[in-house]
């Protein structure tokens, strides 16, 4: 009787490894935190590179021509996306000739392709809203803005200009300096 109670032990023995032994049952799902940060970007301003010819007249007439596309990007990502667009010049001069940056009107016109949240609005829509330009950064007219919404915006203008010139301005190829900023 010894060797049976042996063997049905060594049988116990071998069913209790067995189910020891046995690979663990999966759960049906397993979650996985992930994390990631949104960055704060910038706000910035593009405008034509240039020099951008705008044509010609003689004394007393007026030069009326697209500076080309300006564009606003608010990528700051945050609960505000306000800003303001704004622009001013300098004289344009030619050798000691000058003919002053007040001799400049300025009008935005409509903006294009509008992104983001909250409101754009153009400084000036049409011809009857021109307005003359400063001649500097802190007395700037406002090109374009935008209010309201979250997270980035972006516009792009094509702003006109008109160049009054002087009955008294003598004949040259006249420089000066158009500056959009944006806050």
């Amino acid at each position: 009787m010894r060797k049976r109670s042996m063997t049905l032990t060594s049988a116990g023995a071998g069913v209790l490894m067995f189910l020891l032994a046995a690979p663990a049952v999966a759960a049906p799902t397993d979650d996985t935190p992930i994390t990631f940060e949104v960055s704060a970007g910038s706000l910035d301003v593009s405008a034509p590179v240039g020099p951008v010819d705008l044509g010609n007249a003689p004394p007393g007439g007026e030069i009326t021509g697209q500076l080309g596309p300006v564009s606003v990007s608010d990528t700051r990502g945050g609960a505000t996306s306000d800003w303001t667009a704004s622009v001013y010049a300098t004289d344009f001069t030619v050798a000691a000739l000058t003919i002053p940056f007040s001799a400049l009107e300025y009008w935005s016109g409509a903006g294009t392709a509008p992104g983001g949240g909250g409101t754009f609005t153009p400084g000036q829509l049409t011809e009857d809203d021109g307005v003359t330009l400063t001649g500097t950064a802190g007395t700037a007219v406002t090109a374009f803005s935008h209010s309201g919404g979250t997270g980035g915006s972006t516009v792009t203008w094509n702003p006109t200009l008109v160049i009054s010139i002087p009955l008294t301005a003598q004949t040259g190829t006249y420089t000066g300096t158009v500056t959009h900023q944006v806050a």
